[in-house]
């Protein structure tokens, strides 16, 4: 392939991954201020650092309530202080949320445990809770990929985790999971 038909080539696939977005991971903080007139959520990390979001109409929370009484300091139930995870897709220079977890109190269920077994294709976690019951949960397309990838069946150092999950009738999808401390 001459220089020319390469150079195509790669600035074809440039414009299609910058057109159609590339979910770059999930950060883990707390809610340090939400702009809902201007649609945006700031979140703080334990690092300290802090990153910004816009927020789409089609942005979806999780284990947050629904409030009727929205002012601009809440959105979807979440308000300045809540621990969240922001699953997220970076097109050019912003960051925009895709999913909004909102996790510890008042949010999504949890459970922790050891894996069982882990299968991100299959989109199931399997995981030994400490009152010795083995749970099964369904993983949303975000926790399979966003989930922490150094978590792997059986392995002893990575093997505990902290799952954050909602009931759907019969069953328990996961929205996030991450290494128990």
């Amino acid at each position: 392939m001459n220089k020319v038909l390469s150079g195509l080539v790669f600035a074809l696939i440039s414009v299609l991954a910058y057109a159609t977005g590339e979910a770059v991971s999930a950060v883990e903080g707390s809610v340090k201020h939400i702009d809902a007139a201007g649609k945006t959520i700031t979140v703080k990390t334990a690092d300290g650092a802090e990153h910004t979001f816009r927020m789409l109409g089609k942005t979806a929370v999780h284990g947050g309530e629904a409030a009727s009484d929205m002012t601009k300091e809440s959105w979807h139930g979440l308000r300045e202080g809540s621990d969240v995870v922001v699953h997220y897709t970076k097109r050019g220079s912003e960051d925009t949320a895709d999913e909004i977890d909102h996790i510890g109190e008042g949010g999504l269920k949890e459970t922790k445990g050891t894996v069982s077994k882990l299968d991100r294709d299959g989109k199931k976690i399997v995981v030994k809770g400490d009152d010795g019951v083995e749970h099964t949960y369904d993983l949303t397309d975000n926790a399979a990929r966003d989930g922490r990838k150094d978590i792997a069946e059986g392995s002893e150092k990575s093997a505990k985790v902290t799952v954050y999950y909602a009931e759907k009738g019969e069953r328990r999808v996961a929205h996030f999971f991450k290494a128990a401390l």
